[in-house]
């Protein structure tokens, strides 16, 4: 399938690395204007060259903030008044035993990965919808439908995620923006790699350690290995895309078979 966003514009929050680096990639191979995230502006910098270094044709724009607060959805929202699509991406998870769990962190799990989401939804949809086409994608996690006992806070963030996407699709319905969230699975990113050591024996070879923790604390995966971040963006391309005109309010699964069910 060839996907062509040729003259759309590309938000992706959270893009200086991992998951959110792959799909600002992924989007602009298609074709779109692509503007990337990040709070380090050096980071977000080293990002963009590498990524131009691979499509030297690509439009990039980079946009340094800190989109967890008010302020630095304002400096994106004054910077890039209007996109066709959006990804909300930005996100941070971590292991704590359950009771250990302070009303600050869940606050801030709640702003960082919700809160962050709504405030540009409700920023850039509006114009989505005057304009008679856009694309809300919202990167949620297989831990949103089955909670980890060692990251409920995240989990629940990310089940938040969910009715978000679905809510906000019904506000949008019938006027040519689709709104859908991605539920993907343990993914291989630097992130993950120090989260899988923090469960798993840091003296362990990295195989070995991957494979450890996908027997221990994700069996269910059908794969059994972590996904590839390119894997996860393959799929936001493809919903970014008029192609996928016809799938909103959906929560569509790149979880490698972690979730146990037919449904989300």
């Amino acid at each position: 399938m060839h996907v062509d966003l040729t003259g759309r514009t590309a938000v992706v929050t959270g893009s200086s690395t991992g998951i959110g680096l792959a799909i600002a990639t992924g989007l602009a191979r298609a074709g779109a204007s692509v503007v990337l995230t990040g709070r380090g502006a050096g980071r977000l910098g080293d990002a963009a060259d590498r990524l131009a270094e691979r499509l030297p044709d690509a439009d990039l724009t980079t946009l340094t903030a800190d989109l967890a607060t008010d302020e630095g959805a304002a400096v994106l929202r004054d910077a890039v008044p209007d996109t066709d699509i959006l990804v909300n991406n930005l996100g941070i998870f971590g292991s704590r035993a359950p009771l250990e769990i302070t009303d600050e962190e869940w606050r801030t799990y709640f702003e960082t990965n919700v809160l962050s989401a709504i405030r540009l939804i409700r920023a850039y949809l509006p114009g989505m919808k005057d304009r008679g086409w856009g694309r809300v994608l919202n990167i949620s996690s297989e831990s949103g439908i089955a909670i980890p006992a060692e990251m409920i806070h995240y989990g629940t963030s990310k089940t938040s995620m969910l009715a978000v996407s679905r809510g906000f699709a019904k506000d949008a319905a019938g006027t040519g923006v689709t709104v859908n969230s991605v539920i993907v699975g343990p993914t291989h990113t630097g992130g993950v790699e120090d989260f899988v050591y923090e469960l798993v024996d840091r003296a362990v070879p990295w195989e070995q350690a991957q494979h450890e923790f996908m027997r221990q604390f994700r069996p269910s995966s059908l794969i059994q290995r972590l996904i590839e971040p390119e894997e996860v963006a393959h799929m936001v391309v493809y919903l970014s895309s008029p192609q996928a005109s016809a799938t909103t309010g959906a929560a569509v699964r790149v979880d490698g078979g972690c979730v146990d069910s037919i449904l989300p």
